[in-house]
Parts: C-alpha cells; sequence; structure tokens
C-alpha cells in the first residue's frame, strides 16, 4: 500500500491551469523525483499537497491520501497538525525560509513545542540529537548560531533537521540543493539518501537536475506544463526515456568540449601576475589590525579566442578575482590587457576606454538589468556612453545585429526585462555586453540560476559568438560539467588561492591536487 497516493490533482489560477490532473504515488522506504523544468508545476504540486497555495489559486482532486487518510477534506486545523509531524517539508533557499531573528535553538525548538509541548530541557536534548543526526559537528556550537553565521550547506542541515523534528512519514524536498556549490550538494544528498534508509522515510524530492536523480532516487515522475510525461523506476526512465520531453532534457545535460582554439599558440590577450585582494577584518580596540585574503598572488593568462575557466566552491574568490581584473575593487599586482597595463590606471577616465574592450556578464541578469528601462535602451546604454558618435539610426542598426545574434526577436527591443524568461534576459546582457565588440568577456556564473535545456541553449550560444567573433572569455562557475564543455583551460581555486591549473582535458582526466579530486568526485559521481 502506497504511503501517498495522489489523484487528478489540478492547480489553477484563473483561466490558467498549472497543474493538470496529475497522479503519482509514493511509497515508504522511497525516493520519488518530481523532475522538470521551471513553471513546469513541480513546487506548486509539493505546496498543494500541504495545502500550501496561495489564495488565487484554486485546487481540485479526485483523491490526496496519506497512509489511507483522507487529506483533501482535512479542515485546517487538521491539516497544521499534519505539518511538520506526519509531513516535513525542505524549502529551495533557507536563507529565506529561516527565521533571520531566531538562532537555531529556537527555530528547531519551536518546532517541537508545538506538535509535543516538550519541557526546555527535553527540547534543548532532542535538537542536540537532530544537528547530530544531520551530522553537523559539535552541534552544542550550533545552539546559539543565527542564520547568516551559517554556510549554505550549514543552513540546509539546520531546514532538515527541522523538517524531521517530529519524525515525520513523508519529507518534501523541493529543490534543496540549486543554490549549493557541488560537494556540499553531494553531502547533502547523501545525508537524505541515509535519513530514508535509516529512518524508512518516503521522500519527493523536486529536482530539474537529472544527475541527482541518476544518484539518488528509486523512481521518477517526469513534468512538462502541468503534466506527467513519464512515471517509472528511475533506472528504466534515465536509461530508455519514452516520451520525447525526457529525452530533451536527458540530451541537454553539459556534455562535449570546447570549440578548437582559432589561435591556440598566440600570446595572452588578458594576463595576470600576483593578484591579490584582501579585505580589513574587524577587530577589538587596541587590537593588531587583521586581513582576510580573499585573492592571494593569483597568476593567469588567457589566449585570444580561447576560455579560461575559474572552478572553486562559494569563497573561494572566484568573482572577487573578476572584480579585481575588471578593475572594480582595489587589488596589488600586476593586470594586462593585451599591451595595456591596467592596474597602473586610476580614475574613471583613464578607465573607460578600457571598458569597452573588457565587458562581464553577472549571474543574475534579473538584478543588473533595470527594470525601468526597455531592453532596446539597456544594450544600447553602452554605445551611448562609449561611442557618442554614432546617430541613433547606427546605434538602431547595431540593436537589431545583437538582437538577432543573441537569438532574439527584433521587437523584444520595445519591451521590459520582467516581460522575459531567465533564459532571455542572459541574452540580453549578453548582448548588452558584446554590443561594444570587447576583447574580452568575462561570464560570473552565467548559466547557475538557470535550468538544464536553457543553460545548455546559453552556451551553445556562447560556444558560436566565440567562434564567430573571436571572443575570449574568462567562465567562472562552480559547475564543474558546464566548465568541461567551453573552457580550454582550467584554473582551480580554493581559499583564495590557485590549487591547480593546466588544460582542460588533462586536468579533468588527470587531476594532482587532493581538492580537485575532491570536487570531480562530486560531480561526477551522480
Amino acid at each position: 500500500m502506497s504511503l501517498l497516493s495522489v489523484t487528478d490533482l489540478s492547480v489553477r489560477f484563473g483561466d490558467h491551469t498549472v497543474v493538470d490532473q496529475l497522479s503519482l504515488s509514493l511509497q515508504r522506504g522511497r525516493m520519488l523525483a518530481l523532475v522538470g523544468e521551471s513553471g513546469s508545476g513541480k513546487s506548486l504540486t509539493a505546496l498543494a499537497l500541504m495545502r500550501l497555495l496561495p489564495h488565487s489559486a484554486m485546487m481540485s482532486a479526485s483523491a490526496i491520501t496519506l497512509a489511507g487518510e483522507d487529506l483533501l477534506h482535512c479542515n485546517d486545523a487538521q491539516m497544521r497538525s499534519l505539518r511538520g509531524r506526519r509531513i516535513g517539508m525542505i524549502f529551495q533557499e533557507p536563507l529565506s525560509a529561516l527565521n533571520p531573528l531566531h538562532r537555531v535553538s529556537r527555530q528547531i525548538g519551536e518546532c517541537l513545542q508545538v506538535h509535543q509541548r516538550l519541557s526546555a530541557s527535553a527540547v534543548r536534548q532532542r535538537t542536540l540529537e537532530l544537528l547530530a543526526q544531520v551530522q553537523l559537528p559539535d552541534p552544542e556550537r550550533f545552539l546559539e548560531r543565527f542564520p547568516h553565521q551559517l554556510s549554505g550547506g550549514q543552513r540546509q542541515r539546520v531546514m532538515i533537521a527541522m523538517a524531521l523534528a517530529n519524525g515525520p512519514e513523508l519529507l518534501i524536498a523541493d529543490e534543496p540543493t540549486t543554490a549549493l556549490d557541488v560537494t556540499v550538494q553531494a553531502g547533502i544528498l547523501s545525508l537524505l539518501k541515509q535519513l530514508q534508509n535509516e529512518l524508512g522515510l518516503a521522500v519527493l524530492l523536486i529536482t530539474h537536475d537529472l544527475g541527482v536523480v541518476a544518484g539518488h532516487a528509486d523512481d521518477v515522475a517526469v513534468m512538462h506544463q502541468g503534466r506527467v510525461v513519464e512515471h517509472g523506476p528511475a533506472q528504466q526512465v534515465l536509461t530508455a526515456p519514452q516520451a520525447e520531453y525526457t529525452r530533451h532534457l536527458l540530451a541537454s545535460e553539459p556534455d562535449g568540449q570546447a570549440s578548437p582554439a582559432a589561435l591556440p599558440d598566440a600570446a595572452p590577450l588578458l594576463a595576470a601576475e600576483r593578484l591579490s585582494v584582501r579585505f580589513k577584518q574587524p577587530t577589538p580596540l587596541f587590537r593588531p589590525r587583521r586581513w582576510l585574503h580573499a585573492v592571494d598572488k593569483v597568476s593567469l593568462q588567457v589566449a585570444p579566442g580561447q576560455t579560461l575557466g575559474i572552478v572553486g566552491e562559494s569563497g573561494s574568490g572566484k568573482s572577487t578575482l573578476a572584480l579585481a581584473l575588471l578593475r572594480l575593487i582595489r587589488s596589488d599586482g600586476s593586470i594586462r590587457l593585451g599591451d595595456q597595463q591596467l592596474d597602473t590606471l586610476r580614475g574613471t577616465r583613464a578607465l573607460r576606454p578600457v571598458r569597452a574592450r573588457l565587458q562581464v556578464v553577472f549571474q543574475d541578469p534579473w538584478s543588473t538589468l533595470n527594470p525601468r528601462l526597455t531592453v532596446g535602451q539597456i544594450i544600447t546604454e553602452g554605445l551611448r556612453v562609449h561611442l557618442p558618435q554614432l546617430s541613433a539610426a547606427e546605434q538602431d542598426q547595431r540593436l537589431q545585429e545583437m538582437l538577432s545574434e543573441v537569438g532574439l526577436e527584433a521587437d523584444a527591443a520595445h519591451r521590459y526585462p520582467h516581460e522575459f524568461s531567465g533564459g532571455q534576459r542572459q541574452r540580453i546582457a549578453i548582448a548588452r555586453a558584446l554590443i561594444l565588440h570587447p576583447q574580452v568577456l568575462i561570464l560570473d556564473e552565467p548559466t547557475s540560476a538557470l535550468d538544464r535545456s536553457v543553460q545548455h541553449q546559453v552556451l551553445t550560444l556562447l560556444k558560436r559568438l566565440q567562434q564567430r567573433h573571436g571572443l575570449t572569455y574568462l567562465f567562472i562557475s562552480h559547475d564543474l560539467k558546464v566548465v568541461r564543455s567551453i573552457s580550454h583551460q582550467v584554473l582551480v581555486m580554493k581559499d583564495g588561492k590557485v590549487v591547480e591549473s593546466g588544460a582542460t582535458e588533462t586536468l579533468f582526466q588527470q587531476p594532482q591536487n587532493p581538492y580537485t579530486q575532491q570536487l570531480l568526485a562530486a560531480a561526477f559521481a551522480r
């Protein structure tokens, strides 16, 4: 008998159906992965099961049962009793799900007191047991910490502890590893699998990453536009998919290698020698000043038309290195673009000509595109600053050429950023950078927030643009599969230092540094 059974679940917003006649079942001790791209209805399905949909949503179903108990007709009080006690949920972004004003001990303790009404000493003891169960070292240290004092992986483990606090039968994990580094992802997924086996949990894992599914799920349900298009054992679905959409998702996984370099033996176009960035740390009065070395004597070089991939976990110094190369933060050491020494330039006027040659695409286009400007105004802004002599007609011609280059329709120029999907917004950001015809493009995690299929489209676009225009890329990412598919050379960073570098395939096949070996094992074991 299934622990969870759902029949003909539908969710609508007005006339728009976002979950359409969904049916699934989940047995005790098994993990079911609900897979699909953004907008497929995965998270809304989870919220519907928990009866946490927004008021504007309309929900209907033939039946929803948990161990034979009817959830569809439970009143609000009954559902409040079920949530956290029999059904636990792990949300995608723990920093927004945890209360920033409460310490870890209070956040977990609240779950215990609401459902079990334990004494203060019993709550403390149970909280320590939970923190140990989710493999946080020295649990006592974490009791009095606030969420902002924890790393991403630690916050996610606290969320798991909260979800497990009252011994639920069903655990819903909504994209629990999306924002985490590859090694942290591996640790969280292994923990979930271990808890599933030890506690006999039924786990509903919501994800868009088929690598997660391959390594951990027992069963898979693939969603597309609100419908389940394929359902079955994970091994069967992944090795012999029947639905065209499932085959499309599998084909979107990063693979292949960088396109051949046009000038493999050319002199470096961008080079840095012993580049360092340090930040002053707060210290008590009359104590010696302390410094955090975010980038520590890093040297690199990249030839024209090639891609240098920079990999490492959060906090390794990748993005700080990019900001230093762009001369957006103070640094020590040498930076050279072609024959020009950049580190000796001072002031906006001296640096302005360099900005046109050295452009950047940031991780989140939504936060870097001005919502009050049209796409046309956003893309041509650089022309107005760097090439004011161009007429309005010449600017418009360049704009139309650039929109065509990145695969956007001409009428996109008159629309605003909020009218586009994540992948389209990233294309807009790329167009804004390329309209100045730069020599070097720094790409800081440009695909990390995108679904695999959209990610595949953006990577294909970047490769095509590089081949067509001889562009030079610095590609920053924590996703080693993505880096391998686009980079000619790779540089691995840890704690602000370069621990290993070399040709992409050599480094991936014969890593020398233990940290590189750890990253590769976590990325390709799934």
